[in-house]
């Protein structure tokens, strides 16, 4: 059996079957890859920015299709309205108004302190600046709504334009607000930027894809079935050779010796023999 099993045909099966199953199995294994990427959320055009105020107004709902949109926005800061936005990666992030020198203002996160004592809260923000970031729509506040947890002063829990505008009593705010990344001048003592990822789109599940990947796995089990179909003909085969060469009925398996067997008749050309006459008795 190990005869057949290690014979060059049957070694090229094994080789054949391996390599096959090796690559239906990374090429079903690529197009699973290729379905759940089409889960994940795609990323858009990154516009380049333009000015905040284009994109929002006042007593408007800010749109979704203006989300994470590159901004920039020109004003002063109203540092005697600032607060601290609690519950943000540990810390806490530092907000402000922005007035934009027409009337209206945008609420604009300065950045990410790590405690209420952070020297970026009580840096001056005085003097006409020029803020670049993202635009960011108002945050829900229904969850919010239902902790009974007592804040400090000053600091609140979602950044809401609903919200804001009865904290900032007198100040006409543009819906949304603008995550910062940039300011120029820069300040005294600047917060550390929150990162804000570029605007994306859902993603959708490409099934044709998972039939594939299942398509090429089922291509492997096949290649395997196939070795053993032809492994098990050549085993059956080698097997069949070996009985019948041990037979009775083969061909020098009797034990009688063709060459002992006497020639039971003459060729044509055989001359006959003359029979011996008998002896002659004396009288």
């Amino acid at each position: 059996m190990l005869r057949i099993l290690f014979s060059a045909r049957v070694v090229a099966l094994h080789l054949l079957a391996v390599g096959a199953l090796v690559v239906c199995g990374l090429l079903g294994r690529w197009q699973l890859g290729v379905f759940e990427e089409s889960g994940r959320p795609q990323s858009l055009l990154d516009p380049a920015p333009v000015a905040v105020a284009t994109l929002t107004e006042p007593g408007k709902h800010l749109t979704t299709d203006k989300a994470s949109r590159r901004v920039t926005a020109e004003g002063t800061f109203d540092a005697s309205k600032q607060l601290l936005v609690a519950e943000r990666d540990g810390g806490l992030w530092l907000l402000a108004p922005l007035d934009l020198g027409d009337g209206t203002s945008i609420p604009v996160v300065r950045g990410w302190v790590a405690t209420a004592g952070d020297p970026a809260v009580t840096a001056p923000v005085g003097g006409r600046v020029t803020v670049s970031g993202r635009l960011q729509p108002s945050e829900a506040t229904d969850s919010v709504q239902r902790r009974t947890r007592q804040l400090p002063p000053g600091q609140v829990l979602t950044v809401s334009s609903a919200e804001l505008i009865n904290v900032w009593r007198g100040t006409r705010l543009r819906d949304g607000f603008v995550v910062a990344a940039t300011q120029s001048p820069a300040p005294e003592a600047a917060a550390r930027p929150v990162s804000v990822p570029p605007p994306t789109e859902p993603g959708g599940l490409t099934w044709r894809n998972l039939a594939y990947a299942a398509q090429w796995w089922i291509f492997g089990l096949f290649a395997v079935f196939m070795w053993w179909h032809f492994v098990r003909d050549a085993l059956r085969g080698g097997t069949r050779k070996r009985d019948a060469g041990t037979s009775p009925g083969a061909s020098g398996a009797s034990g009688v010796d063709p060459d002992a067997v006497p020639d039971s008749g003459a060729g044509p050309e055989a001359e006959p023999e003359t029979p011996a006459l008998p002896a002659r008795t004396a009288p």
